[in-house]
């Protein structure tokens, strides 16, 4: 039998960056700053030139980007906040903590980004922001998604959890709504050695005010000016983010490179399809995702012969206990609901041998 094939193995990338990652935590040490000091504001420069565009402001995760963008929005009690149906529970509570109601949306049933069209048909007048999820690495239609939300006078805040690097319309994720949410955790694209995440944003208004949210609402130390959140990248986080930032182009275009190959190899399998990309929109390939109408089957197929894939997500946010509260029937949403049933996540990352996606191919051909 083939050897194991992990879905994801940071330990490889680990080994891979040892003395820089050495280098960057040596350095914090030797500073005696550990909390908003010239890491993170190193950090936040270079993240923003590497999106081309805007500032960037660090914080604890990427659940608390969602909520510290929204409290810079203004958005509240009262006020309500869409996203799609088919994300995960982070998205949700980035959301509420920011004290504003969850209101859902189906998917598009092609491409399995948040649905444009029943986005209009949700809008209410207590709607004052939508999220979209960027998924699986590519983008949602933020044209679309955009001109509904211009037409009603809502913002737009991009959740770019799984979206590193890619685009829409030749922008990159994260620079087109009023504010981009960004993840850190360590099995994105970019991850930290730990927690961090971090808002962009084109407009030195909202900067300013992130980053006074961020750190209690103070305007000095000693005064606040309005109530804000504990929320900070550490200094150590920020430095290891720093040591493989320059890396990510390549481990993006590595990603690339093992998703051709797992298209090529799955071509034949006549059960096995993927969600389609929006038409302007670029993927970095953060999860590499099928569908197959006996999901289970073949994930315990795989699971025997030593092959880890997870769900992403196995079950949508209106069928999660803490938000049946929300009313929402099953049914509701019938294309997350197939989705959630169907989906596969097969082992991607940028440290994936050519022989290990060849492995997983094999396996899924030789299923029955």
């Amino acid at each position: 039998m083939p050897e194991p094939v992990p879905f994801g193995d940071l330990a490889r990338e680990c080994r891979a960056l040892a003395p820089q990652l050495s280098a960057a935590f040596e350095r914090v040490m030797r500073s005696g700053w550990f909390v908003l000091g010239a890491e993170v504001a190193g950090f936040e420069a270079e993240f923003a030139a590497w999106l081309g565009t805007g500032t960037a402001v660090g914080c604890a995760s990427g659940t608390d980007a969602i909520t510290l963008a929204l409290k810079a929005l203004d958005v509240g009690r009262g006020d309500e906040v869409i996203t799609a149906a088919n994300s995960c529970g982070p998205t949700a509570v980035g959301i509420e903590n920011a004290g504003a109601r969850l209101r859902l949306v189906d998917a598009d049933a092609e491409t399995l980004m948040l649905d444009a069209a029943q986005l209009a048909a949700a809008i209410t007048p207590r709607t004052r922001a939508i999220v979209p999820v960027h998924l699986y690495g590519a983008a949602a239609d933020l044209d679309a998604i955009g001109a509904v939300a211009a037409r009603h006078g809502v913002a737009v805040v991009e959740d770019c959890a799984q979206s590193h690097g890619s685009a829409w319309n030749g922008r990159r994720t994260g620079t087109v709504g009023a504010i981009g949410a960004f993840s850190f955790y360590p099995s994105k694209n970019l991850g930290a050695l730990g927690d961090g995440g971090a808002c962009v944003t084109q407009d030195p208004g909202l900067d300013a005010r992130l980053r006074r949210l961020r750190n209690y609402g103070q305007a000095d130390r000693y005064t606040q000016v309005e109530r804000g959140l504990n929320s900070r990248l550490d200094e150590l986080q920020a430095a290891l983010l720093r040591a493989k930032l320059p890396h990510l182009d390549a481990w993006n275009a590595r990603r690339a490179g093992l998703a051709e190959r797992y298209r090529a190899g799955l071509a034949d399998c006549v059960d096995v399809s993927q969600p389609r990309l929006p038409p302007l929109a670029g993927s970095v390939h953060h999860l590499f995702v099928i569908r197959h109408p006996r999901r289970d089957a073949l994930q315990t197929f795989l699971r025997q012969r030593g092959i880890a894939t997870y769900v992403h997500y196995p079950v949508p946010l209106h069928r999660h206990p803490a938000y049946a509260d929300l009313d929402y029937a099953s049914g509701a949403f019938p294309v997350a609901e197939r989705a959630a049933a169907e989906l596969l996540s097969l082992p991607m990352h940028a440290f994936l041998s050519e022989d290990e996606v060849d492995v997983v191919c094999d396996a899924i051909r030789a299923f029955r």
